[in-house]
């Protein structure tokens, strides 16, 4: 048994599929099962089941999972801290991250970071969303990932920073554009350009419009909240999306922001692997961009 066999097979794990991971790895399917195999003859039992679409682990593999996926994590952790004695206050923090992430949440985080850690570099990795975010935070490599924090996901901690209101941007010569607010029956039957589909934050929007018994229609779909932003801003449509940091002042440009106090704020924060895992450079990264988000809402709602 080695720690490659350990690898392996929690990556096939959290892959459900052998020839996903034989992709990522870049060697055959062949490779992969044989990992596997000398998992299963060391331990006498069998790791994995199959199944009509890739495999799932038996209660063993299970239990075989996540002893060494918190294994890897430590001995990761280990490694990552040897070198930064080695290197002094030099080394890595790697984040995953949606596409707006950076812009809206980190930016000054990211300035007061580099001053207060100049030898430090800094590594995203741009996902699309945070069901990708996760799949991301399973490569060791990864310490952190910003995401829009939903249902609980097996080996992944979640932390929420800070919960963001609800606002629908439309024209400026709009009819909805003059109101301080608007109900959730202002929203039923307007059409929206509808967030990423698979997002979780779209499906947060989802469940809160049908506690509220509202339905939309959607004429256009995007990638991202700022496409959406973008849109509403040309005239294109209305869209309901988060109040993000560093948005414009609703009276500025050719957009309104208009609060939709209703609907359930959408929570987001960090998730890891684990939190006392983190080297002390992730950690004091998360630290500074947790602290910045924090000051950046309390301003505003002042």
């Amino acid at each position: 048994m080695t720690l490659d066999d350990l690898r392996v097979f929690v990556a096939v794990c959290r892959a459900g599929s052998l020839s996903a991971v034989a992709r990522e790895l870049d060697c055959t399917q062949s490779a992969v099962s044989q990992h596997v195999k000398r998992l299963e003859r060391e331990t006498g039992v069998g790791l994995l089941e199959r199944q009509p679409r890739g495999v799932v682990p038996t209660q063993a593999g299970r239990v075989l999972e996540a002893a060494a996926a918190e294994g890897i994590a430590g001995l990761d952790l280990a490694l990552r801290r040897l070198r930064e004695l080695v290197d002094g206050e030099s080394g890595s923090v790697r984040v995953a991250t949606g596409a707006t992430t950076v812009r809206h949440f980190m930016s000054d985080a990211v300035v007061a970071f580099r001053q207060q850690h100049p030898d430090v570099s800094l590594e995203f990795r741009t996902e699309s969303s945070s069901r990708a975010c996760f799949d991301a935070l399973a490569d060791s490599s990864l310490d952190l990932a910003w995401i829009t924090l939903g249902a609980p996901v097996r080996g992944i901690e979640q932390r929420p920073v800070m919960e963001l209101p609800w606002v629908l941007a439309v024209e400026a010569d709009d009819p909805l554009a003059r109101r301080p607010y608007v109900d959730a029956s202002d929203l039923s039957g307007l059409r929206l350009i509808r967030l990423p589909p698979n997002s979780t934050s779209a499906a947060h929007l989802d469940a809160s419009c049908a506690e509220l018994g509202v339905r939309f229609a959607f004429d256009t779909s995007v990638a991202d909240w700022d496409t959406a932003l973008m849109l509403a801003e040309l005239g294109l449509g209305r869209a309901v999306v988060p109040a993000l940091p560093g948005l414009d002042v609703p009276g500025r440009g050719n957009v309104r922001l208009v609060p939709v106090p209703a609907l359930r704020p959408l929570s987001v924060g960090w998730a890891v692997r684990r939190w006392d895992a983190l080297s002390p450079s992730a950690r004091a990264f998360a630290d500074t961009v947790t602290e910045s988000c924090r000051t950046t809402y309390c301003s505003r709602r002042s």
